[in-house]
């Protein structure tokens, strides 16, 4: 099958759409697959005001529409709701064609957070976007739910996983002089990620925050007993989530949070909020403590087994949520129709 992906966040954009895009479509090619994407690299751009390592296309729609009829693709998928999303929705629309969205981020909470928008607001704005579409594949169950009661339609599954090769539990080499035990938190230094609520703990031990964003300057300058390591790439990430005595992770507005998995596969064990993210990913599982008081809840990890969250981590697999994707996705109905009865014809004509 031939997949258009179309994204508004992609390369060199380190986070978790990226992350999840990137091993899906890995594996998606490995199943036999021809993927062809549609990015920001491809088109002028600008940054977006609060996130400027964050591209918005200018004037996408022409560019669009070319390259989707030259890609003549039988499933489309629109990952994200910015210009690029926003044209290939006009465009399959147009010309009748079916796409499938995802819901990777929680915008409307984002947007309050930085200009009080009423979620009323935003999230009619992102009904309209979603319910254009065959379906919408949402990260967790607790996400699923929430959609729905909200008013969006045909909402899926379409969950995550972890590399356990390269997230591997091994030694757990000292972060500079800092004391035990760490504490550390890996991700986008911003506002929506609530990471005060983890700096103005009080616990033993050390603090480490592993990231950048637009936070960062003034956190460093609030609170300078932090160890503020800066951005890594994701490989040089292991050290720092095995070096870990406990993963923190205080967002409340995370779809899922895949540094979760990340660390878990570590063997670390995490503390969060119980929130939907952690709510599906850790539970009651035992990989980790959530509690409506982090700190409390800081301090009860420290006691967890490393193995047992390792194995709770294995039972998350890319390949297992990319045949999620891959079921959830509904090509056109001519296209398919027309492969199954004629594929040496349909070879041919592209």
């Amino acid at each position: 099958m031939r997949i258009l992906i179309v994204t508004d966040a992609w390369r060199p954009q380190v986070n978790g759409v990226v992350r999840t895009l990137t091993e899906t479509i890995r594996e998606l090619q490995g199943f036999g697959h021809t993927v062809e994407m549609i990015t920001p690299q491809s088109f002028t751009t600008l940054p977006c005001p609060t996130y400027p390592d964050i591209r918005l296309s200018l004037f996408p729609y022409r560019k669009v529409a070319r390259m989707i009829a030259a890609f003549n693709p039988d499933a489309i998928h629109i990952a994200t709701e910015g210009p690029l999303g926003l044209a290939a929705r006009r465009f399959c629309r147009r010309h009748d064609k079916a796409f499938t969205t995802a819901y990777h981020t929680r915008f409307p909470e984002y947007i309050q957070a930085r200009t009080r928008l009423p979620l009323a607001i935003s999230y009619a704005w992102m009904r309209r976007f979603h319910n254009a579409g065959s379906a919408v594949m949402a990260p967790t169950q607790s996400i699923v739910d929430d959609l729905r009661a909200r008013g969006f339609r045909n909402v899926v599954l379409w969950s995550r996983g972890v590399d356990t090769g390269l997230f591997t539990p091994g030694p757990r080499e000292r972060l500079d002089e800092s004391q035990p035990p760490r504490f550390v938190y890996i991700g986008r230094v911003a506002v929506e990620k609530n990471i005060e609520a983890f700096l103005r703990l009080d616990l033993p031990g050390s603090k480490w925050v592993v990231g950048d964003g637009p936070l960062l300057a003034k956190l460093k300058k609030q609170y300078p007993e932090v160890h503020f390591a800066g951005i890594f790439p994701q490989p040089e990430l292991v050290r720092f989530y095995r070096a870990a005595d406990v993963f923190v992770f205080p967002s409340l507005t995370d779809t899922f949070g895949l540094v979760l998995l990340e660390a878990m596969a570590c063997g670390t064990p995490v503390a969060a909020y119980p929130v939907a993210g952690p709510l599906d990913v850790v539970g009651d599982s035992g990989a980790g403590v959530l509690g409506t008081d982090l700190r409390q809840a800081c301090l009860q990890a420290l006691a967890l087994d490393r193995e047992h969250v390792r194995a709770v981590a294995e039972g998350f697999s890319w390949q297992a949520a990319a045949r999620q994707f891959e079921q959830h996705l509904h090509p056109n109905a001519h296209q398919a129709e027309l492969a199954a009865a004629h594929p040496d014809a349909v070879q041919n004509s592209r």
